[in-house]
């Protein structure tokens, strides 16, 4: 079919284009470049000197832009902030805070994060402000990052916080290395705290172990960000709250206060043993050394008197009779020293009591009796 110039050509008739639409009604013109580029040049040779284009006047203009641009490199650090210049891109220098200059844009940037500032990560729990409550805030559980479970088995409670920060020669490492510092730092907390948690025995986590508990937890927590290079410093980790779970709270208080009891009454059980354990030991050390000197006593004694019937033995084979008559004369000695005695004469010419005077029993006589008072004296 051949082309025809009428009839809107092979689109078919009508002033219709290949897109369904033709020339429309007048309407608004776009402005007009030269006419824009006229009027521009025109505010320009008014500024000029002279009113001319000159060369003097582009070597003005642009001594003008430079020391425009130059001056744009200034930038102030903020009280904390620490300022990352990057040439290009790359990572240069880091500067403290204050008034500081950088090759103008587009050779360096800066950029400014709150490296000296310490942050707080709250987890187990969230501050939520209360409207109905006078504006006030509200801690809320989060059970799904605070049920933990321990070595023996068991259930507990842990809500903690991590104060950290950026370390001041990490700042680099912190903004290129991890791409969200916050939950880098959630999710590594929560993993330290479940990896110690479940190394541990749930009594002492309730009772004394919250400072080990919590020097354990910043140490694996600093190790695995200084694996990452993240740049971050872990400044304290603080256990707020552990509990065993609320649905057997009760029941672990009930346990909690029999084992209290069982550790008081091995206290005072221990007390009382401290007590007389060392007691009886003493007596037993007194009963022991009473029967050695006993049994040195006795055996000292049968020695001397074995010694002394050798002697008298000896004695007695030299001269019998006379032995004989000293050891008869000793024996009585002993029998009638301490018993009263009547002398008898049963001679020829007597026989009564022979009067005599007992010289060793007068200084054992008692004193006479006082005289009573009141009675008359002669």
């Amino acid at each position: 079919m051949p082309w025809k110039n009428q009839g809107g050509g092979p689109w078919g008739s009508g002033p219709k284009g290949p897109w369904g639409s033709g020339p429309q009604s007048p309407g608004p013109r776009p402005p007009d470049l030269e006419d824009l580029l006229r009027r521009g040049q025109d505010k320009l040779q008014t500024m000029l000197p002279g009113g001319n284009f000159s060369g003097m006047g582009i070597a003005l203009v642009l001594v003008a832009a430079l020391a425009i641009w130059g001056l744009s490199g200034f930038f102030r650090v903020q009280s904390e902030e620490l300022g990352v210049v990057l040439r290009f891109g790359k990572h240069v220098r880091t500067v403290q805070p204050g008034l500081n200059y950088h090759l103008p844009y587009p050779i360096e940037t800066v950029l400014l994060p709150k490296a000296l500032r310490v942050s707080t990560l709250s987890i187990g729990m969230r501050v939520v402000d209360d409207s109905r409550r006078g504006g006030g805030t509200t801690i809320r559980d989060v059970p799904e990052e605070s049920l933990m479970l321990t070595g023996d088995e068991n259930i507990v409670d842990v809500d903690f916080t991590v104060l950290w920060r950026i370390k001041p020669d990490g700042v680099g490492n912190f903004l290129f290395n991890i791409q969200n510092p916050e939950g880098t730092v959630k999710a590594v907390a929560e993993s330290a705290m479940r990896d110690i948690i479940g190394r541990s025995q749930i009594q002492p986590i309730l009772t004394g172990a919250r400072t080990t508990t919590e020097a354990a937890v910043l140490d694996l927590m600093q190790k695995t960000l200084d694996s990452y290079g993240s740049g971050i410093l872990i400044q304290q980790v603080q256990m707020q709250k552990v509990d065993p779970p609320s649905q057997v709270i009760d029941s672990f208080r009930d346990v909690q206060a029999a084992r209290a009891d069982l550790e008081r009454l091995q206290n005072e059980a221990q007390t009382y043993a401290n007590r007389v354990v060392p007691d009886a030991r003493g007596r037993a050390a007194q009963i022991l050394q009473v029967a050695e000197g006993y049994r040195e006593q006795v055996v000292a004694e049968a020695k001397g008197q074995s010694s002394r019937f050798l002697s008298v033995y000896e004695a007695y084979k030299k001269a019998p009779n006379v032995t004989r008559e000293r050891i008869y004369l000793e024996t009585m000695e002993k029998i009638l020293g301490g018993a009263d005695k009547l002398v008898l004469d049963q001679g020829a010419n007597g026989s009564g009591v022979v009067p005599y005077l007992p010289l060793n029993e007068i200084g054992r006589r008692t004193p006479p009796a006082a005289p009573q008072q009141g009675g008359s004296t002669r």
